[in-house]
């Protein structure tokens, strides 16, 4: 077997780095093409199917139909800003911000659990800014714990040379996780809390964590729902959630209701669909919260099978080149970072079109690049940024 090195960069050593490639290459070809194009046409499209499930809703738009369409677009421009900001500081100096990007995160997630935060939608995950605008540090968590957990883990086997983090290192990185979740979970926000387990466990694989931890990590995730589950921490709403996904049948104009609407919106929009802006389920307003969780419909019903595919595809490549960038890397860890985001976008995407497809429980998560919002949408940016940042110091090593 070939044990890959890596090499270590210190601080200044990174800015040499940066300023010897920013001589010789152009940024143009130093970027991952296919991985930011695919960003971009998502985020587009996204932009278009939030306006068509926005358009007619006076209830929402106050009389505004464009109104969710610009306020769409400017949060993908501003996401787009924080993806070149972190291209330019790079993965390897953001490593001296980690830890007060990840205590920020936890506090602004206690912040929420004060009279401070907000409810939406029965969970208290928000904190309301003024002038209609919200921020949600769920989303802010995501990016803190992935940034902790992988610089946790890769400083001692990049220093050490070992092939897998001791036991301090690893049950330390799962603290690191376990401590935001345990406050996400008192909103209560169960999806948010899974998307969290599903980034450890991604970065305990790619860091080369025995297999004791993994299955360790999977058994402790069954024991803390039933706990949850025994403690009565869970919402009527959130148990009504999981038993419709157990029994779809059960009171399909009730709990119900919303996976029916979102099958039926998916179901008729054939092969082609009913054309863009002229969804009979999305005109009549039938699938709750369609510009946010279940943006996916809108896709389904009006441009169809080829369209919701499309979707897939563009999301596939974007985790098809995560990977690739998580095998190139030239330091452990950039190819730890990398695995996390791509197991983070890989849940988070599955879990958003599962649920609307009826194959997962509703739990109320964004689908990356889609879905209407800003915080959803500043962090998904921010973790391309994070992927393009390891590719292009990647290629200076080649």
């Amino acid at each position: 077997m070939t044990v890959r090195s890596y090499s270590r960069s210190p601080l200044g050593a990174e800015q040499t780095v940066w300023t010897r490639i920013t001589a010789r290459d152009s940024l143009a070809r130093r970027l991952d093409w296919p991985l930011l194009l695919s960003a971009v046409s998502l985020s587009l499209l996204g932009t278009l199917l939030v306006y068509s499930a926005t358009r007619g809703r006076m209830d929402l738009n106050s009389g505004e139909p464009e109104y969710f369409l610009v306020r769409h677009f400017f949060n993908v421009c501003i996401g787009g800003g924080l993806a070149a900001v972190t291209v330019w500081l790079g993965h390897i100096r953001l490593r001296t911000a980690v830890p007060a990007l990840y205590v920020l995160s936890v506090l602004l997630s206690l912040l929420v659990l004060s009279p401070v935060g907000s409810t939406v939608n029965g969970s208290r995950s928000w904190i309301q800014l003024g002038g209609g605008f919200a921020f949600q540090p769920s989303e802010l968590v995501k990016v803190g714990v992935v940034l902790a957990m992988s610089t946790l883990l890769a400083a001692p086997l990049e220093s050490d040379g070992r092939l897998r983090p001791d036991t301090r290192a690893v049950l330390q990185a799962l603290l690191i996780a376990a401590l935001p979740a345990v406050l996400i979970m008192l909103s209560p926000d169960v999806g948010q809390t899974m998307v969290l387990a599903s980034i450890a466990l991604g970065v305990l694989l790619a860091s080369g964590a025995g297999r004791r931890w993994v299955l360790g990590l999977l058994g402790l995730g069954v024991a803390g729902a039933l706990a949850v589950w025994q403690l009565g921490l869970l919402d009527e709403y959130q148990i009504n959630r999981f038993a419709a996904f157990a029994n779809p049948a059960l009171d399909p104009s009730g709990v119900g209701y919303n996976t029916n609407q979102a099958r039926i919106a998916i179901g008729s929009g054939g092969l082609t669909g009913q054309g863009l802006f002229h969804g009979s389920q999305t005109t009549g307003q039938f699938v709750p919260e369609q510009h946010t969780d279940f943006i996916f419909t809108v896709a389904g019903e009006e441009l169809g099978f080829l369209g919701a595919g499309l979707v897939v595809v563009l999301i596939g490549v974007v985790l098809w080149r995560g990977c690739r960038i998580a095998a190139q890397a030239p330091d452990l860890y950039g190819t730890i970072l990398a695995v996390g985001i791509v197991t983070w976008i890989a849940f988070q995407s599955f879990q958003n079109m599962g649920m609307a497809l009826g194959i997962m429980p509703v739990t109320g998560l964004p689908l990356p690049f889609l879905s209407y919002g800003g915080s959803s949408m500043f962090a998904i940016w921010i973790a391309v940024g994070l992927l393009l940042a390891i590719r292009i110091r990647s290629r200076s090593k080649m």
